[in-house]
């Protein structure tokens, strides 16, 4: 069984800046994807940010250059350094852990909430 334990959430300002972390334990196979998903109210659950085992990250277009995305292959745990912070990244932010060999699996936290305050 893999497991993902999210922290870092909470409530900033306008311009803050938070950081989440998310941590995989269980079996877990070395070439994988992880990465940060958010759903907001009424909205559907869209992509944040992933990064690769191999370090190849991908951003959506609405939080590049605000947000970095980093791993620790050794701790299997994965960050997410969200500065300039606006409205509009609140959201409940969900880690995800995938990868396929003959099967394709996937894996997800329980969810971090971060509000931003206007």
């Amino acid at each position: 069984q893999v497991q993902l334990v999210e922290s870092g959430g909470g409530l900033v300002q306008a311009g803050g800046s938070l950081r989440l972390s998310c941590a995989a334990s269980g079996s877990i196979f070395s070439t994988n994807v992880m990465g940060w998903y958010r759903q907001a109210p009424g909205k559907r659950r869209e992509l944040v940010s992933t990064i690769a085992s191999d370090g190849t990250t991908n951003y959506a277009d609405s939080v590049k250059g605000r947000f970095t995305i980093s791993r620790d292959n050794a701790k299997n745990t994965v960050y997410l350094q969200m500065n300039s912070l606006k409205p509009e990244d609140t959201a409940v932010y969900y880690c995800n852990l995938n990868w396929k060999t003959v099967l394709a699996v996937a894996y997800w936290g329980q969810g971090t909430q971060v509000t931003v305050s206007s």
